[in-house]
């Protein structure tokens, strides 16, 4: 991993993530069972979609580490338009989304910069400048750790 530590700090990055990740889906499928779907039909349906079918940790590589956010696969003003109707539907059934109420803020900071028809991950660099660090690899460093299993 590098220096003495950088290992422990890893998996601290490693778990705090899965913790965050699992937070979210437990928003969002409390927000689809309330709203009439079946667990088992919403799990199937997650699972089928672009980040269901990928392996998350590999996707951050595609654009947020590269710093490649143009042209979009999925537009950050397309993106905020489905952010603010499950926002709106999480409402109708009143269901706390605290997650997805601060995304909401990061896509509104996002968009005021005029970044619209950037990526939807483009929000991603507000963390960066927040943190006061400059994340990017190339593509080539990109594949060499997906090469490494």
């Amino acid at each position: 991993m590098g220096e003495i530590g950088a290992g422990n700090t890893a998996k601290l990055v490693h778990n705090c993530a899965s913790m965050i990740i699992r937070s979210g889906i437990a928003e969002v499928f409390t927000m689809g069972v309330k709203a009439g779907v079946e667990p088992d039909a919403l799990w199937h349906a997650l699972r089928q979609g672009a980040i269901g079918r990928a392996r998350t940790f590999d996707r951050v590589g595609d654009r947020y580490l590269q710093e490649a956010f143009d042209p979009p696969s999925f537009a950050l003003a397309l993106a905020n338009k489905d952010l603010r109707l499950a926002l709106e539907l999480a409402d109708q059934f009143d269901v706390p989304m605290r997650a997805a109420r601060l995304v909401q803020e990061d896509f509104k900071e996002a968009l005021d910069r005029g970044w619209g028809n950037r990526d939807s991950q483009t929000p991603l660099l507000l963390q960066n400048e927040r943190a006061g660090v400059t994340i990017k690899l190339s593509a080539e460093e990109v594949q060499a750790v997906l090469d490494r299993g």
